[in-house]
């Protein structure tokens, strides 16, 4: 069953769950993104809240460290209800979960990447994507909504849209003004890279990637050599979209860990 929690989460209970994942989505995604995996992990015992990025829009110009205090802050505050707590981030989010991790006592027993990138460590090419990103910032004020979404989903990267139903559509498309800003707090070439510290995350980290996504692949083979705790999934057959392409195949990798980590 899902239910609402802080405004625009979702929240899938699973029966004596050994974890509960907090799941965070990509740059133009929402809560909703993530059902059909939850649907799954529930199945294995697995809870999840899917995170709606997009609320946390009170500060104009929240930065991608300042957003992981505020999700620490957050986690904080509710009882675990399950063995552990895992942050699941897919691309954006996953660049925001390795901020979470590296938060001092952050709550996060382990984490799962998928398809993200620790940051470009050349200036020029940090330069270069931020101009990228405040062009898309522009469209999503600026285009006819549909137009933006198909621009954004016709990147060679992401391989088509996402399966979305009418409803899920018209609540994205409400928050087009914050999307468009986080295009610019958030972008990766705002973002510090963060090789020199993947070091310094001491939880178990699981990244995934899919065989088909070679630049992200490459990315991930070299961000778990800097991990103390790092394991490698390479999904068969998947892109960049894991979660979506190849969902039961995720479900496992997840669960898998889940049993490493909590010893189950």
């Amino acid at each position: 069953m899902i239910r609402r929690s802080r405004v625009s989460d979702e929240r899938v209970e699973a029966p004596a769950a050994r974890i509960e994942c907090w799941c965070l989505h990509g740059a133009v995604g929402h809560s909703g993104d993530w059902r059909t995996l939850s649907a799954l992990l529930a199945q294995q015992r697995i809870a999840s809240r899917a995170i709606d990025l997009w609320r946390f829009a009170d500060d104009a110009s929240l930065s991608m460290p300042g957003f992981a205090a505020a999700l620490h802050a957050e986690a904080l505050e509710e009882p675990c209800r399950a063995g552990g707590r895992v942050l699941v981030g897919y691309s954006m989010g996953g660049r925001l979960a390795l901020h979470a991790l590296l938060e001092e006592h952050h709550p996060w027993q382990a984490a799962v990447i998928i398809s993200a990138h620790p940051g470009l460590e050349s200036e020029s090419d940090r330069a270069a994507r931020r101009a990228a990103d405040r062009e898309w910032a522009a469209r999503a004020i600026t285009s006819d909504w549909n137009a933006f979404l198909n621009a954004w989903n016709a990147q060679a990267v992401l391989g088509g849209a996402l399966p979305r139903d009418e409803e899920s559509a018209k609540k994205l498309a409400q928050h087009r003004q914050v999307i468009a800003r986080r295009f610019i707090d958030w972008s990766l070439g705002a973002q510090a890279p963060l090789w020199d510290r993947l070091a310094e995350i001491q939880a178990p980290v699981l990244w995934v990637a899919g065989d088909r996504d070679a630049k992200f692949l490459d990315l991930a083979r070299r961000a778990v050599d800097h991990l103390p705790a790092g394991r490698l999934a390479v999904v068969p057959g998947a892109g960049h979209r894991v979660p979506w392409e190849a969902p039961d195949v995720l479900a496992a990798e997840i669960r898998a860990f889940a049993d490493l980590v909590t010893g189950s």
